[in-house]
């Protein structure tokens, strides 16, 4: 994997590729995608472009909050992996479970969330968000292990530990699962496959590809093949 880091003026960088023990301690990203033209890409950090775009404000809050927490490293999908190269974005997609799983915190912006009072009932406006909708957001709550959500202007909502009850009710999955990852291998396939019934991604495929961390398994992408036979595919790796 590659990271992001910023220097002594703020400026953002991507680190060469990293492997194994290489690996510092780093901060990660979850979030919604904007538009294609909003959202920082690969090219733009190779480049030193991207900064008028939309999706830099949230490199930039990612960046700072894990200068506050003392991390010097953190990791953004829509930048740090090059999705142009199709064996990249294979193993990007079948690590996506471990990376979140050993990220120090993982910081997730609620960009449809505007939080009115900072108190449990509060924290009930992110029911809301079409983030608990996203497929991908799935693993992206359950792997890591430390998660803080934010709101629209980046303030504070709580942690997952805070929030637990809330997203059990929105997301039906158990409080042992969603506040540690080991918990997740002792629910039943079908339970873990029914996870996403009401999740939505922007590629047919994806429903199933997402799930493949959470089911613990690793295959090949084949954009195009379809929802019906990506799932089979899926299956059949059980």
């Amino acid at each position: 994997m590659r990271l992001l880091q910023s220097n002594d003026e703020g400026e953002f960088s991507l680190t060469k590729d990293l492997f194994g023990d290489d690996i510092p301690d780093y901060a990660i990203l979850s979030h919604t995608w904007g538009a294609d033209t909003e959202e920082v890409t690969y090219r733009d950090m190779t480049e030193g472009t991207g900064k008028n775009k939309i999706g830099y404000e949230k490199i930039r809050f990612c960046g700072e909050q894990a200068r506050r927490d003392r991390l010097g490293y953190f990791w953004v999908d829509t930048c740090c992996i090059d999705k142009t190269n199709s064996v990249e974005l294979q193993e990007a997609i079948n690590s996506m479970f471990r990376w979140y799983q050993e990220a120090e915190v993982c910081y997730v912006y609620l960009s449809d969330v505007h939080l009115e009072v900072n108190d449990d009932l509060g924290k009930l406006v992110i029911r809301e968000s079409t983030w608990f909708k996203r497929g991908w957001t799935l693993q992206e709550l359950l792997a890591p292990h430390k998660v803080m959500f934010y709101d629209s202007n980046w303030r504070l909502i709580g942690d997952k530990e805070s929030c637990c009850p809330i997203i059990s009710s929105i997301t039906g999955i158990g409080v042992k699962c969603i506040l540690n990852s080991s918990e997740i291998r002792r629910e039943m396939y079908f339970t873990r496959i029914s996870w996403v019934e009401d999740r939505q991604t922007t590629k047919a495929e994806d429903i199933a590809y997402c799930l493949m961390g959470i089911l613990d398994v690793h295959m090949p992408l084949q954009y195009g093949e379809g929802e019906f036979k990506a799932f089979g595919r899926l299956q059949h790796e059980l």
